[in-house]
């Protein structure tokens, strides 16, 4: 990768209460993936519900990464049922993503989106939720075992098929993979616009992109950003989201 040609990537931030003090959050292992297998430099971008001015930011950045999150989004943002009780939730971030979606669409910037950001794409579009997809008839249960150690936890866990001819068949010359599940809720209703890329063994789709976007973009409910470069489907999906940031930065360089 040239290194003097790493985009500038956008990520989303968590907000979290850390004792009495609202901290902005970003897990390592997207930056790392960011940088290691996009070849980008990551960019935490906090969850402000005032002053974010969403295109002076974006006019700024290279690329988008929506990432995933223990929170879940509030189903308000969906005409969901109520959240069972106990239900994490962050606000600030529901209201900074929906704002950041369609955006970055329109503006054609590259974006990938993971686990919650998967979820947040789906509703920007219109889409629904299963808050707890294991509950649904006919779906296996897609969440982790918080007891398991990590390894285990991101370990293979199910098949997901890919669609025949395209983005996720195109960028990783495969038919399907074998992917981690780490998620209680899932896409009960498709969005407008979108495409399927991806459905699980159960039928629980897993992968869309957005039909006729001006850029790259591509939403997977799983963790491709967990030791990416050990995983050659997603250091595929990085790679191809990484060379799309880098034209976008240089189709501005030029303009």
């Amino acid at each position: 990768m040239m290194q003097g040609n790493r985009p500038l990537i956008g990520v989303i931030s968590d907000r979290r209460m850390v004792g009495a003090h609202p901290f902005h959050m970003v897990g390592e292992k997207y930056l790392q993936a960011v940088a290691d297998a996009a070849g980008g430099y990551p960019v935490g971008l906090p969850s402000l519900a005032q002053g974010f001015d969403v295109l002076d930011i974006l006019d700024r950045l290279d690329g988008l990464f929506l990432t995933g999150s223990p929170s879940n989004l509030e189903p308000q943002h969906y005409l969901g049922d109520p959240s069972e009780p106990g239900t994490w939730h962050d606000p600030d971030r529901d209201l900074a993503a929906l704002a950041l979606i369609p955006a970055a669409i329109r503006v054609g910037m590259p974006l990938l989106a993971v686990c919650r950001g998967f979820q947040e794409m789906n509703v920007a579009f219109g889409g629904t939720l299963h808050q707890m997809v294991h509950e649904q008839p006919g779906y296996r249960v897609h969440k982790e075992s918080e007891e398991d150690p990590l390894e285990v936890q991101y370990g293979p866990s199910h098949r997901v098929e890919f669609t025949r001819g395209g983005l996720l068949e195109q960028i990783t010359g495969e038919a399907g993979a074998t992917v981690n599940s780490l998620h209680a809720q899932g896409i009960d209703r498709l969005g407008q616009e979108l495409d399927v890329e991806a459905v699980a063994e159960d039928g629980l789709v897993e992968g869309f992109a957005v039909r006729d976007a001006p850029g790259f973009t591509l939403a997977v409910q799983w963790h491709p950003e967990w030791k990416a470069l050990n995983n050659p489907v997603s250091t595929a999906i990085f790679r191809a989201w990484g060379d799309a940031c880098r034209a976008y930065r240089l189709r501005g360089l030029s303009g």
